[in-house]
């Protein structure tokens, strides 16, 4: 069980009503919170990777059937989960953020970010690995996770290429600039010269939506 996954069990234990967004009525496995008949896990193979990424979740992100940090997960394997809070910095990731093999990078569009914290590429002292610090909420969510968390300004913001729209198919109209998780993972994983990681997860996340998108025609 991959840390996103103890991190979605704990949550949905801790929680008082039962998640009634979309497609909440549907039977769907545990794992990847696909409908049963699409399920897809035995895909879900880890892979080598120097890259680490922490998935910094929205507290109602965490059960949402549509999140695609999971991906992250399920194919790197140094890929951490936590609940954001705004009240609260969270010491599990500044301590992990600490270790020496880290080299921290809150990831963020430019656009959005103060010019002097921001980084258009990956830039490593010797002996250091990126870790990718996502914020994993919907777009009004990230930003208010990205203004109220003072404890990661110390940190660069790395912001990946701005010029085309997300292929995330679910979104009805999706704007530029604005990606799902995975596919802002894939980019990193690009820029960080993982090229078939990349591609892995670009594919598992081209068939996320394939398959819900097909589940939602029945």
């Amino acid at each position: 069980m991959n840390r996103f996954l103890q991190l979605y069990a704990q949550r949905k234990a801790a929680a008082t009503t039962e998640f009634k967004g979309r497609g909440a009525r549907r039977a769907r496995c545990s794992r990847c919170q696909m409908p049963q008949q699409h399920c897809f896990c035995e895909q879900a193979i880890l892979q080598n990777s120097a890259c680490g990424f922490v998935l910094l979740m929205h507290n109602m992100e965490v059960l949402r059937p549509s999140n695609t940090g999971r991906f992250v997960a399920d194919l790197i394997p140094d890929t951490y989960a936590y609940i954001w809070s705004r009240t609260e910095p969270n010491t599990e990731l500044l301590a992990l953020c600490q270790q020496d093999q880290w080299q921290p990078y809150v990831v963020f569009p430019a656009a959005f970010s103060p010019s002097e914290r921001v980084k258009h590429k990956v830039e490593l002292a010797h002996g250091k690995k990126p870790l990718f610090i996502l914020l994993d909420g919907s777009w009004r969510e990230a930003r208010k996770m990205f203004h109220q968390s003072p404890w990661l300004d110390k940190f660069p913001v790395i912001s990946v290429a701005a010029d085309q729209a997300s292929q995330y198919g679910l979104r009805s109209r999706p704007i530029k600039g604005q990606w799902a998780t995975a596919e802002v993972a894939a980019q990193l994983l690009a820029m960080s010269g993982e090229t078939n990681n990349a591609l892995l997860l670009e594919q598992r996340f081209r068939q996320f939506t394939q398959q819900t998108l097909a589940g939602r025609s029945h």
